[in-house]
């Protein structure tokens, strides 16, 4: 079989896989986030945590509840790794530094996961466990239920009540993500994923030596990993090492768990807005430009130029034998289109063009699903703008399931779409016109920065890319291990996150509040495909405009040169 056609049956089987699961897990997520009714284990949770689910929270209130739960969560995993020296199982590695332990618990509360350390090399069980996966479960919680707060203030109107915040994020844990995970481990194991808690020991090698290396609970948490679309993997070589990926099927079941929730929320939407057919545009929305950008890195990393690049039969360097550059290139279209992070190779490795379609995957806004429920809320907002557009063009009130958008909800949009983009420039430019000696403790560039020139500066642009957009993936060719891009990169994660938030439960709010507009002969239709290719439009425009002039400078500069 040629590695072409492995490429599409692998892309044909994922796209089936989703829609078999769409419309049974999209139906099941919108059942347990209308449910009024609390399992036991759920109230014995609300119990010990002091929580009323039954509360409703007006949008400043739901707000309160998210920031002051991830404070606690930043709070917690930073300590445990400053006394990581003091703890069991550490296996004598030592407490993390201040700088890279704000960098990492910042990362993993955000559900951002970027690791600027060595996992085996510096992180013991129960960090890894304890800390670092309790997170991947928790983050992903938190993104599903700012989601569903936007669904209900499309849903609701006359009052300004998102739900309880509490309870979604209760139920998105014991309900949906928990057994998930449970049988997503098990088939993990399954393929071959290790899940132990041993110790640093020796193993053999090929060529008759043994190297050392430790076990790990791998399986557990490369689960939510992926399910969660976290990224943070047990090891430094993330899904690229036999024990967290061991084999295709393991690579092909991993990408399915990155899109299965955010692909089944696009129901969940449509369920709870009572109009199947928006939801269907929205995932049509989605799968067009995830389905797009596959199609494009599988075509730029078969299709190359250079003589050892055309003998290989792919852009190999970086990129494991035991995926090929099919099942490397699926994967990395899926992590960056997601807020997962999660490599299978080294995205530094892709050609020129590959590595573009890299961070423009990313600049999009992690949409396409995106991830779990940032995805789904970074897209309604967009169609919140494209409808916005619409309305100027025809000189009428833009209206969007039946709430008005005006000026204040315009405002709200407008501001969501701006952070990341003054994150990312912005930090990106310090860096590189700070730059500093190479024995600085600083270290801004210096020699941080491992590629010359265009690939260099994508380098900077990569990692700021990633750190705003809560995806976590690296370009592999800066060592970001220093007090500066742990910090920065840090800040760039929290804001990245959190202030996206502020302004979609604020557009929540405002929207649950009106009363809903009846439909006439001159509503916009959006469930209908035309509104879609507008959405697909806005979206790519918007985007483009805003961060071409970066991508110019450096994968665009790189790959035609």
């Amino acid at each position: 079989m040629s590695p072409v056609l492995a490429g599409v049956l692998q892309l044909a089987a994922l796209v089936g896989a989703l829609a078999l699961v769409h419309r049974p897990l999209g139906d099941y997520l919108a059942a347990v986030y209308s449910s009024t009714r609390h399992l036991r284990v759920e109230k014995w949770i609300y119990r010990c945590i002091g929580a009323n689910p039954s509360v409703q929270l007006r949008w400043p209130a739901y707000l309160r509840s998210v920031l002051a739960f991830s404070l606690a969560g930043v709070l917690f995993l930073y300590l445990l790794q400053r006394v990581q020296g003091s703890l069991p199982l550490s296996y004598g590695f030592t407490s993390i530094s201040p700088h890279q332990a704000f960098n990492t618990a910042a990362s993993f509360v955000a559900n951002t996961n970027w690791q600027s350390y060595s996992g085996e090399q510096s992180m013991g069980h129960v960090v890894q466990t304890g800390g670092l996966a309790v997170q991947n479960f928790l983050s992903a919680a938190v993104g599903i239920a700012v989601a569903i707060a936007l669904v209900r203030g499309f849903a609701r109107s006359r009052t300004g009540e998102l739900g309880n915040f509490w309870a979604d994020l209760v139920r998105g844990l014991v309900r949906v993500l928990i057994p998930m995970a449970v049988i997503g481990a098990l088939v993990l194991v399954a393929c071959g994923v290790i899940q132990n808690f041993a110790g640093i020991h020796e193993i053999g090698q090929f060529d008759g030596g043994v190297q050392q290396t430790n076990g790990g609970a791998v399986a557990s948490q490369e689960v939510i990993k992926e399910l969660g679309t976290n990224g943070g993997g047990y090891f430094n070589a993330n899904s690229a090492h036999p024990f967290e990926n061991p084999n295709g099927l393991s690579n092909l079941f991993e990408i399915f768990l990155i899109l299965v929730i955010p692909v089944s929320l696009t129901r969940t939407f449509g369920r709870m807005v009572g109009s199947t057919r928006q939801g269907y545009a929205i995932l049509g929305t989605m799968g067009v430009i995830w389905l797009g950008f596959s199609a494009l890195m599988l075509w730029t990393e078969f299709h190359h130029g250079g003589a050892a690049l055309q003998e290989a039969g792919g852009a190999m360097e970086g990129k494991e034998t035991r995926f090929g550059v099919a099942g490397s290139a699926l994967f990395s279209a899926t992590t960056t289109l997601t807020s997962t992070g999660a490599v299978n190779s080294f995205h530094s490795s892709n050609t020129g063009l590959g590595g573009g379609l890299d961070l423009l995957g990313m600049m999009l806004g992690e949409i396409a699903p995106g991830g779990v429920g940032s995805g789904l809320y970074g897209m309604l907002i967009m169609a919140v703008i494209a409808v916005f557009i619409a309305g100027l063009m025809v000189g009428r009130t833009p209206e969007y399931l039946g709430k008005k958008i005006g000026t204040r909800e315009i405002k709200f949009a407008a501001c969501y779409i701006l952070v990341t983009p003054t994150l990312v420039l912005g930090f990106t430019a310090a860096s590189l016109a700070l730059a500093t000696p190479p024995d600085s403790i600083l270290n801004t560039a210096g020699n941080s920065v491992h590629g010359s020139g265009a690939h260099g500066f994508s380098e900077v642009l990569y990692a700021f890319t990633s750190g705003a957009n809560n995806n976590g993936s690296a370009f592999a060719g800066l060592n970001a291990n220093t007090q500066w891009y742990n910090t920065t990169i840090g800040l760039a994660i929290l804001l990245g996150r959190f202030l996206p938030m502020v302004f979609v439960l604020a557009l929540a709010g405002s929207l649950a509040e009106q009363q809903p507009v009846p439909k006439t002969a001159g509503t916009l239709r959006t469930e209908q495909p035309l509104f879609a290719g507008l959405l697909v439009g806005a979206i790519l425009i918007i985007t483009g405009l805003t961060f071409f002039p970066a991508l110019a400078l450096g994968p665009l500069a790189e790959g035609l040169a």
